[in-house]
């Protein structure tokens, strides 16, 4: 023990444990406050006009990978253009209550409403068609860093890397502190005697 006390009563050892702490801990938060967004409030949380989802299928294949993280932005229906990927929430069929996030492939307009035909990149067959009431908005973009994080997420070890592995470490930094602190404060009861 005393070669964890020697390590631990470097400053820049410690500066650099108290570092990694934050940073893990900072980390093991933001992946938790993400997935609590998505699941806890089922995707009806907007940040600004920012939206963000998960793609669960392959029908926007290669476009969008299964698990990829997408930002969706509101977007004026009339601003909407074929071509355009858009999330929307279905209505009929088997897309009664899920939200699609599929291309434009056709737009119309009858008395000030928009109707859009979407399909995905993968499928053989449209979507029914769907207005503009029942859009969230357009893909904004994807980021690759939380698209990471998902797909190791909803890997069947992605949880334990990534929550279960770094609070792991974080408590065994904690018990090397504490083992450290108390054999500082042994030490000091010693001297003074």
């Amino acid at each position: 023990m005393k070669v964890i006390k020697k390590i631990f009563d470097n400053p820049i050892v410690r500066f650099l444990v108290g570092l990694v702490k934050v940073v893990i801990w900072v980390c093991v938060i933001l992946i938790v406050l993400l997935i609590a967004l998505q699941r806890l409030f089922n995707n009806q949380v907007s940040l600004g006009s920012y939206r963000m989802f998960t793609v669960v299928t392959g029908s926007m294949l290669p476009e969008y990978q299964i698990y990829d993280v997408i930002v969706v932005k509101e977007e004026d229906p009339k601003e909407i253009e074929v071509g355009d990927d858009v999330a929307y929430l279905g209505e009929k069929d088997d897309y009664k209550d899920k939200i699609i996030t599929h291309r434009v492939i056709q737009k119309r307009e009858e008395n000030g409403t928009y109707y859009f035909t979407t399909q995905g990149i993968a499928n053989q067959v449209a979507d029914p068609e769907i207005r503009s009431d029942q859009l969230y908005g357009t893909v904004s973009y994807r980021p690759k860093v939380l698209s990471w994080f998902s797909h190791i997420l909803n890997n069947s070890y992605g949880l334990y890397f990534l929550i279960i592995v770094p609070i792991a470490f974080l408590i065994l930094l904690e018990i090397l502190d504490y083992i450290n602190r108390k054999e500082s404060e042994l030490e000091e009861d010693g001297q003074e005697e």
